[in-house]
């Protein structure tokens, strides 16, 4: 190399400089494509026997559906998509036929958001946006099976989407069986008198509507009018996982609120045991294990029922049921259903004023605080540093066990999202209940035997005490008594009393909701259903699919006011009338009739909750999947109880949207016969994310991180000061790095590099661009090391390399695989480094078969820079597709190992041994080394502690 006067790098004229590495890589892109290197073969032939999996081993490895974002990539997104490919060819190059595609998650707000602001039809932008993330993520080399590629909007994907939404529908849980079955296997012991209807009416004597409202209650997929979230900045509900802790948005951020709106629902929570019990079948970070199971929330109680009025009952779920007897009001969430039905036209003589809100009647304080309880997230509403606020609805319930009569509130802090939407308030043992009790002067009676010396007069009390491990008091009745007994045996004594009265049973309640399934937005999978005159809802024939988007000439959902009852949100869909009103013959036998379409649209998890099985079978357009394929690649095997995909790779984000959507439907298709795996994804990775430096200045607007200069440690943008942090990467922060500018200035394999060696993968990491230069350097040592700069000429020899040079290889071989195996690929470069340094200092030309063998070992990492070194050595075939090199044993163990002898701590001397040296003869070479006699200077030994081959410790008398 030498500098010209300006100091640019003139490069030997073969170098491996960032033009020759662009060269190279669209060459050997171009060549994958041609010969379709990457597409993996589905089984074909019988496989009865399972004769054709045992032939070649399958990996099917996955990355999470990436969305196609008009800023497009910045380097930290191929984070995971490096990995998963790293690690696919990894496993080809160890005999395994391997499935890693990537299709493209296109359904979505995004696209429908930059429609309404510029007129442009969703789908215009979001293939432009798909074309344009397929040309970032070709130009990295990842290897991906292009034939099974699809977006979510495609029609021919969606239509299987409508149609899994038709199997849902049509199917119900049996929970004697537990599993899911066909609705028309219940229709059919309704109609044989085998199932009884609710009111015990034949069959044959309801009507269509009745029937209807019977199924709904049992059918997986089901509208119902309820409270939603309802989200005005984006015109649409959302279910409960997309709303995040603090009450807003998972996407947007926009304040999220509550309102009561008629949508189809999934019924997940049918499926609560089996989503929590088969975590333990599945290979993923605990982490993930125990989100899903917290939101699952799975605790066991009891429901009791609390009489109101002359016959209606509150229904409560409690967890202390040993408590009943110091229940001294109720309290309901304002959207409760009963509210309406018990609230008096007149307050009862003697309420307090305090009660009443300042109102003249209950019905108007109810209504007003129904409507300003409606204004608030779930966050608001339950936070504990909040005053209590509520209002008596006029009603009294009785105790069932005392007969006492307790006043029946609605609070904002009670949510219709768990339990039944009422507690019995117990306040001398709940610390929410006591500061609403102190709030309103309502009576507290202690049950629970307080342990810390506060006396059991509550009025006296600070805050309510609590306890599992106390005797019960004040709890006698007519015909039971808990007093004296502990929580665990007054829980059972209690539920066996309200069980045989039948006023209560112990059950076990879940924190999962149903999943809400509407979103009132465009851009999204129709549903295939029709609503007959009678507001029947029927499933469209799979003839008839897909149901696919019509035109609309405006993209935006119109708001509504959830405190308004007259309101009601309009979708986009609702608009076309030539679509939402049809004539059509649904091959019932009732020939053609006049529907109405559904008009919401489904949400944008829908289309990646089965997608996995799509990529099997990506062209089949007579059944979902292949039975056959389905079993080869996703089918239970030893250490995989459930089946699923051997390796899912993306963000931790997702653990209670996505990951639990996409299990609930696997299980429905298990149970329906469709899919052999229960699970959908067997083993999960969660990648960590790629961070950067963002600057802001004075106002604390961001300013562009590359035009930022350090002067004395201090930022400095256009002369001015700004302040540094660190978080994430993108468009916003004005710190987005793309992988086409590194790949420009350095070569993709280098980023490919880079961004492996950056540290754990599972561990967040700080981009430097400075830092990349160093893994250019290693390519270009590893080309030196093959090829002459000057001639091009490959320089390896046919002699036979020297020991010290096979102990290094054999070494690298070794550690480099297990680290690709075990997804530590920043280890396994620093191997590969550390052999190509031993290579670059023995001087000479490398062995050829050295030369191969580290070719071989670079490949997985940086596959265009070994292709194209590769054809070098004389190789015709793709380096894809080679055998992972093997190593030898005897080469793996050390010659000799360093032994470490310490006298009182401290290092004395080290000796070279033979690793397989026992103790007695470490002990006396120790001993006689001249440093540590020399150390000891005569004195005794009282002890000497041998850790062979590596340590001997002596203890001087």
């Amino acid at each position: 190399m030498s500098e010209t006067n300006s100091g640019a790098e003139v490069a030997a004229p073969h170098r491996y400089t960032a033009a020759m590495a662009a060269d190279i890589e669209a060459r050997w892109q171009d060549f994958w494509d041609a010969e379709g290197t990457y597409e993996a073969p589905n089984p074909t032939g019988d496989l009865s026997g399972d004769a054709a999996m045992a032939a070649k081993p399958k990996k099917f490895i996955m990355d999470m559906f990436p969305y196609p974002s008009g800023a497009g990539l910045h380097v930290g997104h191929p984070l995971g998509y490096i990995a998963t490919d790293v690690f696919a060819r990894y496993q080809r190059m160890t005999g395994h036929n391997v499935l890693h595609t990537l299709g493209f998650d296109a359904f979505g707000l995004p696209a429908e958001q930059y429609a309404v602001q510029t007129g442009t039809h969703p789908r215009v932008s979001t293939e432009a946006n798909i074309e344009n993330m397929k040309d970032q993520l070709r130009r990295l080399g990842l290897g991906h099976d292009k034939r099974r590629s699809f977006a979510t909007i495609d029609p021919d994907y969606y239509k299987w989407t409508q149609w899994i939404f038709l199997q849902i529908f049509n199917s119900w849980y049996d929970k004697e069986a537990g599993r899911a079955r066909p609705i028309d296997e219940l229709v059919a012991q309704f109609e044989s008198g085998e199932r009884t209807t609710p009111d015990t009416r034949p069959w044959s004597e309801l009507s269509a509507n009745e029937r209807a409202d019977i199924l709904g209650g049992y059918r997986l997929a089901y509208a119902s009018e309820a409270p939603v979230n309802w989200a005005p900045g984006l015109g649409t509900v959302l279910a409960n996982e997309e709303v995040t802790a603090d009450g807003r948005s998972e996407r947007g951020n926009f304040p999220v609120f509550k309102a009561k709106l008629r949508q189809w629902n999934m019924r997940i929570t049918a499926y609560s045991d089996r989503l929590l019990d088969d975590l333990d079948g599945v290979d993923w970070p605990e982490a993930i294990k125990l989100q899903q199971r917290n939101w699952i929330g799975r605790s066991e109680g009891a429901r009791v029922d609390f009489p109101v009025g002359d016959s209606d009952a509150i229904t409560v779920f409690t967890t202390r049921q040993d408590t009943l007897f110091g229940a001294t009001y109720m309290v309901l969430a304002p959207e409760h259903e009963l509210v309406e039905k018990i609230v008096p036209a007149a307050w009862p003589e003697g309420t307090h004023e305090v009660w009443t809100g300042g109102h003249a009647t209950p019905a108007e304080a109810v209504e007003t605080y129904r409507n300003q309880a409606a204004s608030k997230s779930d966050v608001e509403r339950q936070a504990e540093a909040k005053d209590k606020t509520g209002v008596f609805t006029g009603a009294y319930a009785t105790n069932p066990v005392s007969g006492e009569k307790v006043p029946v509130f609605i609070a904002d802090y009670v949510l219709m999202g768990y339990g039944t939407g009422a507690i019995m308030a117990v306040p001398a043992h709940d610390s929410r209940d006591f500061a609403f009790a102190r709030a309103f002067e309502l009576p507290m009676r202690c049950v629970v035997e307080p342990s810390d010396g506060r006396g059991t007069d509550p009025a006296e009390w600070d805050d309510a005490f609590s306890s599992y491990d106390a005797k019960i008091v004040n709890s006698s009745g007519a015909d039971i008594s808990l007093d004296g007994l502990g929580v665990v045996d007054a829980k059972a004594k209690i539920t066996e009393w309200l069980a045989a009265r039948g006023i209560g049973e112990g059950t076990v309640n879940y924190r999962l909701r149903d999943w809400l399934f509407s979103r009132q937005r465009y851009w999204g999978e129709p549903f295939p259903i029709v609503y007959d005159e009678d507001g029947i809802a029927h499933a469209l024939p799979e003839s008839m699919l897909p149901l696919e988007l019509p035109e609309v000439e405006d993209y935006s959902p119109r708001t509504f006011d959830p405190q308004d009852a007259d309101t009601q949100p309009e979708t986009p869909l609702s608009r076309n009338e030539d679509w939402v009103n049809v004539t059509l013959d649904l091959g019932d036998g009732a020939g053609p009739k006049r529907y109405r379409r559904e008009t919401n649209t489904m949400p944008n998890w829908a289309g990646s909750c089965w997608y996995e099985l799509r990529y099997l079978d990506p062209h089949n357009s007579e059944k979902l999947v292949d039975p056959d394929i389905e079993r080869y690649w996703m089918g239970p095997r030893e250490g995989m109880p459930h089946g699923g995909v051997d390796l899912y790779v993306g963000g931790a984000e997702h653990a209670v949207l996505h990951l639990l959507y996409a299990r609930f439907w696997s299980k429905v298709l298990f149970d329906l016969g469709h899919i052999s795996s229960s699970e959908p994804f067997h083993k999960l990775y969660n990648q960590g994310m790629i961070q950067a430096f963002a600057y802001t200045d004075a106002r604390g607007v961001y300013v562009p991180a590359a035009e930022v200069e350090e002067i004395d440690g201090k930022y400095f943008y256009q002369g001015e000061p700004v302040k540094r942090e660190s978080g994430k990467m993108g468009k916003s922060l004005k710190n987005a790095v793309t992988p086409d500018e590194i790949s420009a200035e350095y070569g993709a394999d280098t980023l490919r590099l880079y961004e492996m060696a950056m540290g754990p993968l599972d561990v967040s990491r700080p981009w430097d661009t400075r830092a990349v230069v160093g893994q250019y350097r290693l390519l270009q040592r590893v080309w030196r090391n093959v090829v002459d700069e000057t001639t091009g000429e490959v320089t390896v020899t046919e002699a036979e390399p020297d020991e010290a040079t096979l102990r290094a290889l054999h070494k690298a071989i070794d550690g480099a695989g297990q680290d690709m195996a075990g997804l530590r690929f920043n280890t396994a470069i620093a191997k590969i480094t550390e052999l190509n340094n031993h290579l670059t200092k023995s001087g000479g030309p490398l062995s050829r078969s050295v030369a191969e063998r580290l070719v071989l070992l670079v490949a997985p990492l940086a596959p265009h820079i070994a292709e194209e070194l590769w054809r070098k050595l004389g190789h015709t075939d793709s380096v894809v597709h080679q055998d992972f090199p093997v190593a030898d044993p005897a080469y793996v163990v050390d010659e000799t190992v360093t032994c470490v002898v310490q006298i009182k701590g401290k290092v004395r001397a080290r000796l070279e041994i033979s690793p397989s040296i026992g103790d007695e003869e470490l002990e006396k070479l120790a001993l006689a080394d001249p440093a540590v006699v020399a150390a000891l200077g005569g004195a005794g030994i009282r002890k000497v502690i041998v850790r062979a081959p590596k340590l001997v410790n002596i203890v001087p008398a």
